[in-house]
């Protein structure tokens, strides 16, 4: 047999019979074999190459000291501009009524009432509703003002001189339904009459010239004043239940005694009607509301539409 053959053989019996702690005890005291030196990881100088005075340690560290936190470099984003400055935001009913930057037109009807039997019955031939808008209704609709030109007065105070003095923001065309289905007899004393409403930013007082126009001539004009109430922080202006002048009165009969509607629009087609709401004292424009008029068909009654008036 071999002699190391005969070596091996006495040493795994010897541990065969040693318990595990005595196996980690003599493993602990036995020398071991000693493993080759470490490499470093930088080598002897390189012949030819100056040297280093003493081996650089691969992961030798300058004393501890304390750091600020390093700032993260900004992410990468496309330049975000300065805001800018908060627009000023029109009133809401601001191009969605009949209203310029100091007047608004609350409220218009053109009306008759009669008594029977101790009992008041009104009738209203044309009538704008108070409203209540709100920034999510729509903007009013547009018009040309020169495709309406020829339906009012030329002279001197008409739609175009007026509309070119400004401001073009007081300028609204009303198409009117009339309803024209009362059974009132002339000769009955009925009281044929005008009211109308309007809130101003201003303590003024207001004239309002109503002109009436017949194939685009001025037929006949009535001028009223009135004076600003204050309420509830708004300037109102009331003029209520103004008598009709004889010209309408009579104008409204003759209308009725039309057999047909078709007539009755032909002669509509031709008669308008010019309301001017200005600035007693300065005369600035503070409203100005053509009306032109058909005769209603709808079992509602009256009913209208507002534009405004552009130069386009």
């Amino acid at each position: 047999m071999n002699l190391d053959q005969v070596s091996k053989d006495k040493a795994l019996q010897t541990v065969a019979n040693l318990s595990s702690a005595q196996i980690v005890s003599a493993s602990v005291m036995k020398p071991q074999t000693p493993f080759p030196p470490p490499v470093r990881f930088w080598p002897s100088p390189v012949p030819g190459q100056p040297g280093h005075s003493q081996d650089v340690k691969p992961f030798a560290q300058p004393p501890f000291t304390t750091l600020a936190a390093p700032v993260p470099s900004p992410i990468s984003y496309e330049p975000v501009p300065p805001p800018r400055p908060a627009a000023i935001t029109a009133p809401v009913w601001q191009d969605r009524t009949i209203a310029s930057a100091k007047l608004r037109l609350l409220e218009f009807s053109a009306f008759m009432e009669t008594q029977r039997d101790r009992e008041t019955f009104k009738h209203l031939f044309v009538h704008i509703n108070p409203s209540n808008p709100s920034y999510s209704d729509p903007i009013l609709e547009s018009i040309d003002v020169r495709q309406i030109y020829d339906k009012f007065s030329e002279k001197k105070g008409g739609l175009k001189e007026l509309y070119e003095k400004g401001p073009h923001n007081a300028f609204f065309l009303v198409k009117f339904w009339a309803d024209l289905s009362s059974e009132v007899e002339e000769g009955s004393g009925a009281f044929y009459a005008v009211s109308s409403q309007y809130s101003g930013t201003e303590n003024i007082t207001i004239s309002v010239s109503t002109k009436v126009c017949s194939f685009g001539k001025q037929v006949v004009e009535k001028v009223e004043t009135e004076y600003a109430h204050l309420e509830g922080g708004k300037y109102m202006f009331r003029i209520n239940r103004s008598p009709m002048c004889e010209y309408m009165i009579n104008f409204i009969h003759k209308l009725k005694h039309l057999p047909e509607k078709y007539m009755m629009n032909s002669v509509l087609e031709n008669f308008t009607i010019l309301q001017v709401v200005s600035n007693r004292e300065t005369q600035e424009t503070l409203l100005c509301i053509a009306f032109v008029f058909e005769v209603s068909t709808s079992e509602h009654g009256a009913q209208y539409h507002v534009y405004r008036l552009v130069n386009d």
